[in-house]
């Protein structure tokens, strides 16, 4: 169970990475669980660093995806691999400084919030 955050500043945690990599999905609940969590749409971006110019984060979590998984999770939107290796292309910077990288093709939601959580958990414990 999670200690209240009411009494402290809120953690600022961004998700980073390519559409379908379940960033939207996450987000929720790490608002629920307390953390001020954004989304940057840096795989969206030609600025390399938008994802800390918009957030500053305290931790950044870069979740991944496969093309085949991203096409599963989402098959009305296309534009093929060229699309998702534009995003990687994209995200180079952010991929570098992140914090914590998960690639999430093989996972389901639950699983990718319990890894996020966790290590979310361990880094309070080493920073704080």
């Amino acid at each position: 169970m999670r200690v209240s955050r009411k009494d402290q500043a809120a953690l600022r945690v961004a998700v980073v990475g390519p559409c379908s990599a379940g960033k939207s999905t996450l987000l929720p609940s790490l608002k629920d669980a307390g953390y001020e969590a954004r989304h940057p749409a840096q795989e969206h971006s030609f600025v390399p660093d938008m994802w800390l110019r918009i957030t500053n984060p305290d931790i950044l979590i870069y979740l991944d995806v496969s093309y085949s998984a991203a096409r599963q999770r989402r098959p009305h939107i296309d534009g093929g691999p060229e699309r998702l290796a534009g995003q990687h292309l994209r995200l180079t910077h952010a991929r570098e400084y992140c914090d914590y990288y998960l690639d999430t093709s093989d996972l389901t939601p639950l699983q990718v919030r319990q890894a996020v959580l966790e290590f979310i958990q361990l880094w309070e414990n080493e920073h704080r």
